[in-house]
């Protein structure tokens, strides 16, 4: 039976070593209980970091560890003190986290990390490769695995992969900071799906591709080697049940029951018939912006005083990568703040904010959720926040308001908070004085919206659609009617050709037997190229037709003399062996005069583009322009093409990063037809990377071998990769 493998930075366990004895319990968090259902209760196995270095294991404790483990359905991947100070501290906290969180800063680029990185996304490569079977699917999470799918991937083409970031992914313009770019990009494109919890991040990572990679987008949709990887989002949720359950049993509490904590904020809350309770619960983290909603508070109290003793903050900082000079930085900036603001305002009877530095256990967690008649959730810049999910989740008597940053993803689906601008002290305080007056009416009207949507969008309906979406993906491949010329098919095909008594060869020219130049002048072929065709050119009774988009001028000065058939201008000029140009249509030029100021006009409004003027149609280069910019172009381009040649007998035609206009009554299925005439071939084979290509294939016989370079939709037979494969394809032909 197939399973699912989850892979993540850390296992979901608590896992301690005392006194040379383990004690393992299971983690309580978002994705631990999202996981749940594919992990305990399904077929299922999760690779991570236990948590204990190799250093503090004696080989006998090492076995003790995964053998632990494994009883909970897990697998440990070992990493030694210099792996975590690199990997982990190091490059992942140091470079990833601060870049992709906008904080550039703080981001520092060291080379010896970047190896760790690279090496320990390797190493739990090596833990998964170990562990998958053809058919099982892997899922793998954050930001620290950024390269893992492809390291699967390569080695693993059949597994179906999906990988999920849980931060958010940054605009193009902060991404291309990173000098490791493509790579990042290339380990993460080995999945078969990618998620992210918001559009925007989606929107992000797609632009980063486009204008790094170069790569084709079409809606969500990657062209990606020999694959389509798609692109989603889908916003994490909570365990909504289990912090609403827990909200309905503490409103049961007798007094004997309450905690500590619990009863200090009755006293509070008891102290006035005004007094009013904020709740602030973060990471300690520069990302939460702390600080800043410290000193919004503060300002909120110098602006409306009348609620001087009878509001309070209460803020509660969870200890975050303490051992890090950011976060002590950040630790004592907070510490000040708290102390000086509380200086300032506080009385025999109120100190204005409470300020825990601490983990609470989850019944103190409820506690605060429940006792908060307002929650202040102000990042500078989060993935999502699942802070302000759960207190929405704990307001059983749906009242309470939730202030939100618009920086949080959470925002997105929860725009019945409050939501602020988390750098502006008077957005912050006005939203504050808001909360504090909204009539529970409002408070309820809007929390009961929310509530059904956190309700029915939760952790488990998370992981139900990601894996839903990923087991999709399989049916995109289906799509592409062509099949991979693997090697049995290619044997076969080898097989027909050596036996057949006569064999014709259509070879597109760009982007089948050269790869694409940026000038296209510059894409004449190599000496292997050369060699290549010559060897092939003079088997017995093999005929090669080099038939392309290129001009007569250009393909005659390339390759007119060295004995090959020539089929030029998508299908305008035909040149036999050792013989003249012969033409095939009669076409009018007169329309180039009026399409040309056209084209120019688009030249001028989007820089990187160009236009190649041929003998018979006009082309529109877009390569090294901005992909975004030139998919609007295009999309312009042609709605005015398509007004004007309506009664030219005209056509337009898409290629890879190109517009073209000719005569309608120009193609290579009709070219390659003529050529066809009484030569009793029995082994036909073209090849071609276009849509120009795909008049080809659907004109000649349908016994003919046709072939689409690239994975794209086509009504060839047969798919390649790429260049290089329809390269290696020719040569097994000579030999």
């Amino acid at each position: 039976m197939n399973k699912t493998i989850i892979v993540s930075n850390r296992l979901p366990l608590q896992v301690k070593l005392e006194n040379n004895k383990l004690d393992i319990k299971p983690s309580v968090g978002g994705l631990a209980t999202g996981m749940k259902s594919v992990h305990a209760d399904g077929n299922g196995i999760w690779i991570g970091w236990s948590g204990i270095t190799d250093e503090e294991l004696t080989p006998e404790l090492s076995k003790d560890v995964q053998t632990a483990v494994s009883k909970e359905k897990c697998v440990s991947v070992p990493l030694n003190q210099q792996d975590v100070e690199d990997f982990y501290f190091g490059f992942s906290n140091k470079a990833l986290w601060p870049l992709f969180h906008y904080f550039l800063e703080y981001a520092e680029f060291d080379k010896n990390q970047w190896e760790s990185y690279k090496e320990v996304n390797q190493k739990f490569a090596d833990v998964v490769l170990a562990n998958v079977e053809d058919g099982d699917t892997v899922w793998v999470h954050d930001y620290q695995l950024l390269l893992l799918p492809k390291l699967i991937k390569d080695k693993k083409p059949n597994t179906s992969i999906g990988f999920f970031l849980h931060i958010p992914y940054p605009s193009y313009e902060i991404f291309r900071v990173f000098p490791w770019r493509e790579e990042l990009l290339h380990g993460m494109l080995g999945a078969d799906l990618l998620g992210f919890h918001t559009y925007d991040y989606e929107r992000h990572f797609l632009s980063s591709v486009k204008r790094l990679l170069k790569l084709e987008v079409r809606f969500n949709e990657i062209s990606y080697s020999d694959r389509i990887v798609k692109v989603d989002s889908f916003p994490m949720g909570i365990d909504y049940q289990k912090f609403h359950n827990a909200a309905l049993k503490h409103a049961q509490h007798t007094q004997v029951e309450k905690t500590e904590l619990h009863r200090r904020l009755e006293d509070h809350m008891q102290s006035s018939p005004d007094a009013k309770i904020i709740l602030s619960i973060d990471r300690l983290d520069y990302t939460k912006g702390i600080p800043n909603r410290i000193k919004a508070f503060e300002y909120f109290l110098d602006k409306y005083p009348q609620y001087r003793e009878k509001v309070r903050l209460v803020m509660l900082a969870v200890p975050s990568r303490s051992n890090v000079d950011t976060y002590q930085k950040l630790k004592r900036e907070t510490d000040e703040l708290v102390g000086r603001i509380n200086g300032k305002f506080a009385t025999v009877s109120w100190t204005p904010i409470w300020y825990f530095y601490r983990s609470m256990p989850f019944d103190n967690l409820i506690d605060l959720y429940t006792s908060a008649d307002v929650a202040l959730i102000t990042p500078l810049r989060d993935g999502m926040n699942l802070v302000a999910k759960e207190y929405i989740a704990t307001r059983v008597n749906n009242d309470g308001v939730l202030i939100l940053s618009e920086m949080a993803g959470a925002s997105i689906e929860m725009s019945e908070a409050i939501l602020i601008n988390p750098t502006s002290y008077e957005e912050i305080a006005d939203a504050i004085k808001k909360a504090i007056e909204m009539p529970v009416e409002e408070q309820k009207s809007r929390n009961h919206i929310l509530q059904k949507r956190l309700a029915r969008y939760s952790v488990e309906k998370w992981a139900e659609e990601f894996f839903k979406s990923l087991d999709a993906t399989k049916t995109i491949r289906e799509a592409i009617v062509a099949k991979k010329l693997g090697n049995g098919l290619k044997t076969k095909l080898i097989s027909r050709f050596n036996d057949a008594k006569r064999r014709l060869l259509l070879l597109d020219y760009d982007g089948t037997l050269v790869g694409f130049k940026n000038n296209p002048q510059e894409a004449y072929p190599d000496n292997e190229l050369l060699t290549l065709l010559h060897d092939l050119n003079a088997k017995e009774n093999t005929d090669i037709v080099i038939i392309s988009g290129r001009d007569r001028e250009t393909l005659s000065k390339w390759l007119g003399e060295k004995g090959f058939n020539l089929i030029t201008d998508h299908g305008v000029w035909l040149k036999h062996a050792h013989k003249d140009w012969e033409p095939l249509e009669r076409i009018k030029k007169e329309w180039m005069g009026k399409i040309l100021p056209i084209l120019e006009t688009f030249v001028d409004r989007t820089p990187g583009t160009f236009i190649e003027k041929k003998n018979y149609s006009l082309a529109w280069h877009y390569r090294k322009a901005d992909p975004e910019l030139a998919q609007r172009r295009t999309v312009e381009l042609n709605t005015v093409l398509t007004s004007l040649i309506a009664n030219d007998e005209l056509s337009v035609l898409e290629g890879n990063k190109v517009v073209e206009i000719k005569s309608s009554n120009v193609n290579k299925g009709r070219a390659a037809n003529r050529f066809l005439t009484d030569n009793g071939y029995d082994f036909i084979m073209a090849i071609g990377d276009d849509w120009t290509d795909e008049y080809m294939f659907e004109e000649l016989p349908k016994d003919a071998n046709t072939i689409k370079v690239g994975f794209k939709k086509t009504k060839a037979k047969y798919y390649l990769k790429d260049t290089d494969e329809v390269r290696t394809l020719l040569n097994q032909l000579i030999d």
